[in-house]
């Protein structure tokens, strides 16, 4: 018989609740069972061996603490539960007695206070469940992610009450003519190879992995489509989009310290030796021997975006790395939770995809520096100009020029990137949910939102290209006049009046000639990469082209 065991104190191999999370479990255990379950007392443990591991499975989907299970037969053991009886008879509340530090015990405990409610009247409806979640976060102050958290806790509960209390009647089901096929379990999903919902063994092979967020976990097709709907209506309500983040060179830079070259070396030095700006964003990480700067402005970006969006971190680094990078963006947890994605979960190598993202495609908007990733999502790829603060990243990157930390120099504050991207996602956000929308938002797809505002920025402009393309290429199929039609460009191989710009590397071409003749702008490619990062039109004068050599 599968027991799990719930220690008030502390071991490594057990999931820790506080005392009256405890409590409210079993009292829970009870209502929903219909009996009073054989609790056995062994000093501060509490072992119930008369519910399985997978049936308590949805309550303990906490990423930091992994559910475990032994095994043992208390059939014979002599159960003292009078006095057990006589503490959960007595009126309870969890969340003010709740661990503040640990904020999966504060969830839990909130969750279980509202199941309680639930549980007691059999009778009531889902929605009015919901609707009880709704009342204790408003009671309670909890931030929206929180709120859905429960919620999904809440969703995957209603499952089992079904399955515990057809258990629970015997032979009613047959009695009220239900059908063998409607009792089936649908192994919505597998921990461990198990059903969560009914515990059958189950091919740890089916369904799509979602280990960032439980060890082990799997979901089937079906219920990943269930949880990215009911998850999408319950963001919209709380006027959020989600926003997938990468980390290194869009939210930070990493170098190893053996790279570290002999202009950087004052950024070994002492903390209090290193320039006020580097202060609170350059971390030494000695156990990974390396060290991290944060992108500037990236704390506040993080903090306004929370507000719009639910976040989470994908990259193709290793785990490891990117819980640590998680840390320094993150301290508090209240960011992120446990939506951090890294290489080990893709589904496709060298590749990252949003089909392990519990969002709906339509409302997610991507921050990446590298376009190449996201094959199947470009649609939904906000391209960030790559940040290299150090010079080993300058150097993987094919530039012979010093960087930022040679140069002692850093990004923009208040111009940067960050700064940049921030407005364009509130733009992005307000145009989503504008009014005259509110009755549609489910329909909306903030794809063409994106693809609407990146329109607006060389609109008017007509672009012909020349010495920008290698010799027998199809211009059209190429990256930058790609780029430049995203943004709302005319592209075209052929001079006429109606030409604004002619795009070149070469001031001594026909084309780049007639341009100046014709008094039209005469600018180089990166005009149009500039536009792009910086989501505006740039001065054409800052861009150049000088005759070349050859």
């Amino acid at each position: 018989m599968d027991i799990v065991v719930i220690d008030n104190n502390n071991a490594s191999d057990v999931v820790v609740l506080d005392s009256s999370t405890t409590e409210k479990l079993v009292k829970l255990l009870i209502l929903l069972s219909h009996t009073e379950p054989m609790v056995l007392q062994l000093g501060s443990s509490l072992l119930i061996p008369c519910f399985r591991v997978e049936q308590l499975a949805p309550f303990l989907f906490f990423p930091d603490r992994p559910l475990q299970s032994s095994t043992g037969d208390w059939a014979s053991a002599e159960c003292p539960t009078n006095g057990l009886r006589s503490v959960i008879n007595q009126p309870m509340s969890l969340t003010a007695d709740s661990p503040v530090h640990s904020s999966s015990s504060d969830d839990f405990a909130a969750i279980l206070d509202a199941e309680l409610d639930s549980a007691s009247d059999a009778s009531r409806d889902p929605e009015e469940v919901e609707e009880k979640v709704e009342e204790i976060d408003d009671d309670g102050g909890y931030n929206s992610d929180n709120r859905r958290i429960k919620r999904r806790k809440l969703e995957v509960y209603e499952e089992m009450v079904e399955s515990q209390s057809s258990k629970s009647q015997g032979e009613a089901p047959q009695n009220l003519g239900s059908s063998p096929k409607k009792n089936m379990c649908t192994h919505p999903g597998i921990i461990g190879g198990m059903c969560i919902r009914c515990g059958q063994t189950m091919d740890d092979e089916s369904g799509v992995a979602f280990g960032y967020i439980h060890k082990n976990l799997r979901l089937g097709n079906d219920e990943i489509a269930r949880l990215r709907d009911k998850d999408f209506k319950n963001l919209l309500r709380h006027k959020k989009l989600y926003l997938v983040l990468d980390l290194d060179h869009t939210l930070l830079n990493s170098t190893r310290f053996a790279d570290i070259t002999i202009e950087e070396r004052y950024l070994e030095g002492q903390r209090d030796t290193l320039p006020d700006t580097l202060k609170s964003s350059l971390y030494r990480l000695d156990l990974m021997h390396m060290m991290t700067k944060l992108r500037p402005f990236v704390n506040i970006f993080l903090k306004e975006a929370s507000s719009l969006f639910e976040m989470y971190i994908y990259t193709m680094g290793e785990r490891a790395y990117a819980l640590e990078m998680a840390k320094l963006l993150d301290p508090g947890g209240v960011y992120f939770h446990s939506r951090v994605i890294a290489q080990g979960d893709c589904t496709q190598k060298h590749q990252k995809g949003l089909d392990i993202v519990l969002g709906q495609e339509s409302a997610v908007l991507i921050l990446d520096d590298t376009e190449a990733v996201w094959g199947k999502h470009k649609e939904n790829l906000i391209l960030m100009e790559r940040y290299h603060f150090f010079a080993s990243s300058c150097r993987q990157f094919g530039f012979n020029c010093k960087s930022l930390s040679e140069l002692r120099s850093d990004e923009s504050e208040t111009d940067g990137a960050l700064a940049t991207v921030l407005k364009i996602l509130q733009q992005i956000h307000s145009l989503f949910f504008d009014p005259e929308h509110v009755d549609n938002l489910e329909h909306r797809d903030v794809r063409q939102v994106l693809k609407s505002v990146r329109k607006e920025i060389l609109k008017g402009c007509k672009v012909v290209f020349t010495r920008v393309f290698p010799t027998n290429s199809q211009a059209e199929h190429q990256q930058i006049w790609k780029m430049a039609e995203q943004l709302g460009a005319t592209c075209s191989t052929e001079l006429d009046s109606h030409v604004t710009h002619v795009v070149s590397m070469d001031a001594g071409t026909d084309k780049s000639r007639w341009a100046i003749q014709e008094n039209k702008f005469l600018v180089h490619p990166r005009w149009i990469e500039a536009s792009n990062y910086l989501w505006k039109k740039q001065p054409e004068e800052n861009f150049p082209v000088s005759q070349s050599k050859e």
